[in-house]
């Protein structure tokens, strides 16, 4: 007997840094993943939930300091200074900057595009019960078509997964 129903495959994702380098790659995963008829899921815990909250999504930052993947903001500083750099007043202003760049001359969509291309295919935005607790966030502040979840929601989602991700 063949079966001609094929089973839709389902990606979960884990979102919990809230920063502008970190929120490309779990939307750019899920817009993907519905774009090839999948179904999506991304749980925002702890920052992470920073890219679901209407006030903050657009101010989203990269941090210089600590991340050893920066590229110097120059061709002349040789690799391993950005880390050190990464201290200076403006650095985070200035690295954000670059980003926001890059994105605009690789003809990437914004943030706040591609969580409308995700909420456009459905995927589920699923923000952290528990976190919006501990920081006390509402309801209200997070962008039309998140929805407040506990782990154990997510986790029944991220069972029936082909693929589950923590970015």
């Amino acid at each position: 007997m063949i079966d001609d129903e094929k089973k839709t495959k389902r990606l979960a994702l884990v979102a919990s840094k809230g920063t502008l380098d970190m929120a490309y790659p779990p939307l750019i995963m899920a817009s993907t993943a519905a774009a090839m008829g999948w179904e999506a899921g991304i749980f925002f815990t702890f920052y992470g939930l920073n890219i679901l909250d209407r006030d903050k999504l657009d101010r989203l930052k990269v941090a210089p300091l600590g991340n050893p993947a920066a590229p110097p903001p120059l061709a002349a500083v040789p690799l391993g200074v950005p880390t050190f750099l990464g201290a200076l007043p403006g650095m985070t202003g200035i690295a954000t900057a670059m980003m926001k760049s890059w994105m605009r001359k690789a003809k990437m969509p914004s943030i706040r595009e591609l969580l409308d291309m995700c909420l456009e295919g459905d995927v589920q935005l699923f923000a952290c019960a528990t976190t919006m607790g501990v920081m006390g966030v509402k309801q209200e502040q997070l962008i039309q078509g998140a929805k407040c979840a506990g782990a154990t929601t997510f986790l029944s989602y991220a069972a029936d997964a082909d693929v589950s991700l923590f970015i």
